[in-house]
């Protein structure tokens, strides 16, 4: 064949191709990048169901594709932060369902990953009630308790902002579900963990921005409490959202959740015989503590007397540091346990040791509960 043949049949051979039916194969990687081509495209803005919540920077972000014909999920993590009341984005894994057609790949919905808890909206349509320092999300809740909410949230807010001196938004935002086994479905836990209790809080502790934390309501055991118990509940929960940066692994949780508890009690409250019944009980049977309660006691799902004892004796170590040295005393004991061992911690702020904080803490004890009734 000459060289002027050749040059026509190279020229020819894509056409005469193309006229059979035959076509190049396209690149291994595309339908990958169709798939996540598709999923971003679908993803630009957030549902039209969630407009009455200000969300921004709303994105999901691809990790792995796995097809399966003309069908494919997508693992993705969702990021989004809630405007005005996030410093860092939420994240949430999520599997992505797609369908290819004429038109190519289209998103067909998308659910929580497989181990990965549900959003509040997986759970149905949210409500949104507003405060003027507190944004509460509900499902399943009517209006009027979702504004109650929102108003204790409100004095709440204030109220830790007195005690905490530290640097937070000073918003807080609640998630209100339907039930305690959604609430616990929200927290990835069994609802036996949470049953009697009126809110938890969510986020991860540590240094660096303040995570996108969320207080969460048990909306059977909310709906037992009094209206004092209520203000106490959530006071205690936003202390937590607030002090959440200076909180560490080295934080002792008795000083964590007494801190808490010490926020909440501190606007007025009931006096120690009757805010701290289960010790007073047990301080009255000749069993004094110890020592100050340990992470582990702090543990829910186990003896409830037993919780009650731990949180009581917390909070009456914290009130202890406050009225004997100081508030701001115990503000600072508070973020230097964060970052130094709470020896250091103890000798920089109270000038003494764990041993004497622990003896005069029992002492107080046999003094405030000691001689209670009831």
């Amino acid at each position: 064949m000459s060289p002027l043949r050749r040059a026509v049949v190279r020229l020819l051979l894509p056409c005469l191709l193309a006229v059979a039916g035959c076509t190049a194969p396209a690149p291994a990687g595309a339908p990958e990048r169709e798939v996540r081509r598709a999923v971003a495209d679908w993803s630009a803005a957030p549902p039209a169901r969630l407009a009455g919540i200000p969300l921004e920077g709303w994105s999901y972000e691809v990790t792995s594709v796995r097809r399966d014909g003309a069908r494919a999920h997508a693992r993705a993590r969702l990021r989004y932060a809630l405007a005005g009341y996030d410093t860092a984005p939420a994240e949430a894994d999520r599997e992505v369902e797609l369908t290819r057609g004429a038109a190519g790949w289209r998103v067909d919905g998308d659910r929580p990953a497989p181990g990965a808890p549900p959003q509040l909206w997986d759970q149905g349509d949210p409500a949104v009630a507003r405060g003027a320092h507190a944004l509460v999300l509900g499902v399943g809740q009517s209006p009027q308790t979702l504004s109650g909410i929102a108003q204790e949230a409100d004095r709440a807010v204030p109220a830790v902002s007195a005690a905490w001196h530290g640097t937070w938004t000073g918003r807080v935002v609640v998630l209100v579900p339907g039930t305690l086994d959604a609430m616990a479905a929200l927290l990835g836990r069994p609802a036996d963990a949470y049953r009697g209790m009126g809110a938890v809080t969510t986020g991860r502790t540590g240094p660096g921005p303040a995570p996108a934390d969320r207080v969460v309501v048990n909306p059977e055991g909310y709906a037992q409490l009094s209206g004092q118990g209520r203000r106490i509940v959530l006071t205690h929960e936003t202390t937590h959202v607030a002090t959440r940066a200076a909180t560490t692994a080295r934080t002792p949780l008795w000083l964590s959740e007494g801190f808490a508890d010490w926020a909440a009690y501190r606007g007025g409250g009931p006096p120690p015989a009757e805010a701290a019944p289960a010790l007073g009980r047990a301080v009255r049977r000749g069993e004094l503590p110890a020592g100050l309660p340990s992470d582990g006691d702090f543990a829910f799902g186990g003896d409830p007397d037993a919780l009650a004892r731990a949180y009581e004796g917390a909070w009456l170590a914290c009130r202890l540091i406050a009225g004997k040295w100081g508030e701001a005393t115990l503000v600072d004991l508070y973020e230097r346990a964060g970052r130094e061992p709470l020896p250091t911690a103890l000798a920089d702020t109270v000038g003494g040791d764990l041993a004497g904080l622990t003896t005069a803490w029992r002492a107080a004890l046999r003094t405030e509960l000691g001689g209670a009734t009831g």
